[in-house]
């Protein structure tokens, strides 16, 4: 799943278009590594996305496949 996708159904961020956005100005690494929106996610990344100064780090732990109230078990903050 992408990496935007990801964000908008695990409600990290509200909207895809948002989500797509904030990894096309490289907000958004996994891994270490700073990812576009197209970025396949996998179970065990480490994904960490910059909100001005604050910085939300946490794992992939899951990926949904369809969207429903029990996605927030798919992400573990660390």
């Amino acid at each position: 799943m992408r990496i935007d996708k990801f964000l908008k159904m695990s409600r990290v961020i509200k909207r895809r278009t948002v989500a797509n956005e904030v990894a096309d100005n490289g907000r958004i690494s996994v891994n270490g590594k700073i990812v576009k929106p197209s970025y396949d996610v996998k179970v065990g990344d480490i994904v960490e996305i910059q909100f001005g100064d604050k910085i939300s780090k946490f794992e992939v732990t899951s990926i949904p496949k369809v969207q429903n109230k029990d996605l927030e078990e798919s992400i573990k903050l660390l």
